[in-house]
């Protein structure tokens, strides 16, 4: 009876073992041709699917989210502001922020101050000289000019946001600079022109992981002519993430394609300290551990 008993319990196991492997599978095989069609209008019904993805060595850095048409409303922007969404039970950024931005929040770089906050699974390394991991932010410090840390507008304010904890979750260096850059500045470039823009940025975390698998990017300008809806993987080429703790390892098999548009600037240590994006306090720079020491 107790051998029976533990094949059944076997089975059993098996069985739920392969509807989560197959529910993601599925999953999986609806990105055809860089997208994936997520039929419902419930942001937290899709971010749940796009929970579901694994990137695969090789495969593009990001995927189109139902033929990259935002799941937003024009009529939705009433004033300027930020909706910056309070922490999660794990101090993660998982709700995502949404801004409704006009030319004024346009910021000056220039103003740009040193960045101390460390978000869950900051774990920075450098990899021949380069950092891999930065502070994403959600709302840009380039399009949140005048939006104090409550989100209203504050004409005294010139900087952008910076120092915010509800705004930063720890990211690739590459996914960052090399890909959430491209649509930042489609965001910018509308509001240079003069354009209302409604933007929603949301990281995706798996269970209780501390780092972002990915980040959920959509933006819409009132007259519908900037509107893209996308999911970024949050990947390094040659890099391997623990997503559970953000710790990381050499991988040289992990092959990330650079996407077309994507900027071409080095991040070693020099810009690392000189570039306003990803500036930080580098009182305990010298204790940051190269990678080269442990090959």
């Amino acid at each position: 009876m107790k051998n029976k008993g533990l094949v059944i319990s076997s089975l059993f196991l098996a069985l739920v073992l392969t509807g989560c492997g197959s529910k993601n599978a599925d999953n999986q095989n609806n990105v055809k041709d860089n997208n994936i069609n997520i039929a419902s209008k419930d942001d937290k019904f899709v971010d749940q699917k796009l929970d579901q993805l694994e990137y695969k060595s090789g495969d593009q850095s990001y995927i189109e989210v139902n033929n990259n048409k935002a799941n937003l409303k024009a009529t939705d922007w009433k004033y300027n502001h930020v909706v910056y969404a309070n922490l999660d039970h794990l101090n993660r950024t998982s709700a995502g922020n949404i801004a409704y931005l006009e030319h004024r929040n346009l910021a000056n770089g220039s103003l740009r101050s040193t960045q101390r906050v460390e978000p869950t699974a900051w774990h920075q390394k450098f990899v021949d000289g380069a950092a891999i991991i930065n502070r994403g932010h959600e709302i840009a410090y380039s399009v949140s000019g005048g939006i104090s840390l409550d989100g209203s507008y504050k004409p005294g304010l010139k900087s952008g946001d910076q120092n915010n904890i509800k705004n930063l979750f720890t990211q690739s260096a590459f996914s960052n600079q090399k890909v959430q850059t491209i649509y930042e500045t489609k965001v910018r470039d509308a509001l240079k022109e003069g354009k209302k823009v409604i933007y929603k940025v949301t990281p995706i975390f798996k269970g209780n992981n501390l780092m972002a698998s990915g980040v959920h990017m959509q933006a819409l300008s009132t007259d519908n002519i900037l509107n893209f809806n996308v999911y970024l993987y949050n990947v390094q080429p040659g890099i391997k993430f623990d997503y559970a703790t953000g710790r990381s390892r050499i991988d040289k098999s992990m092959n990330v394609p650079t996407p077309e548009g994507a900027p071409n600037f080095n991040n070693n240590h020099r810009s690392y300290r000189n570039n306003h994006h990803y500036v930080r306090n580098y009182r305990h720079y010298n204790n940051y551990h190269n990678y080269h020491h442990y090959r």
